[in-house]
């Protein structure tokens, strides 16, 4: 890896990053569960990633450890872009929620919540975001079957036409 970020970030945080990779120059860092804080902090206070753009899950069924969870990080003054990832097991699905370090967490881990059912130690309000509280299941990951729903309405005019009976004179 011959990034000067990557090599930069990997000497400060040591050990906390398992793995740098770097794809269209853009570094993603590697980490676990248990140092996403202290790696967050770091990019935070040290390196000045003081945005963060995006929270988003990634379900890699069946493959194990099966959800990555993907932080987008922008630093403002230096104009660059990190991404810090971590790997969890679909049978330990948690980890540490971020919105002490970036407020703007909140949402966004509720959004993942939502729809993935990754749980957030700590989040002051994991509750549903998008669908309704007695939703059974979580629709973004991949063992929820595919299938088709009959709605009720249609904007097919054909449909429409064939189903609707019409006055005659």
């Amino acid at each position: 890896m011959n990034h000067p970020l990557s090599e930069l970030l990997k000497s400060a945080l040591g050990d906390a990053i398992s793995q740098v990779t770097l794809f269209r120059d853009e570094v993603t860092l590697h980490t676990s569960r248990e140092r996403i804080l202290d790696v967050l902090t770091h990019l935070r206070d040290v390196q000045q990633f003081d945005m963060l753009t995006d929270e988003t899950c990634v379900d890699y069924y069946p493959r194990e450890p099966r959800f990555g969870i993907l932080y987008q990080l922008y630093s403002i003054p230096r104009n660059l872009r990190v991404r810090v990832k971590v790997m969890l097991s679909e049978y330990d699905a948690s980890l540490p929620s971020a919105v002490p370090v970036y407020r703007n967490a909140n949402w966004l881990e509720r959004e993942i919540y939502d729809l993935f059912g990754i749980h957030f130690e700590g989040h002051p309000d994991l509750r549903r975001i998008l669908l309704p509280p007695d939703y059974p299941g979580h629709p973004l990951r991949k063992e929820v079957p595919v299938t088709v729903e009959e709605n009720a309405f249609s904007f097919n005019r054909a449909r429409i036409d064939a189903a609707k009976p019409y006055a005659t004179e």
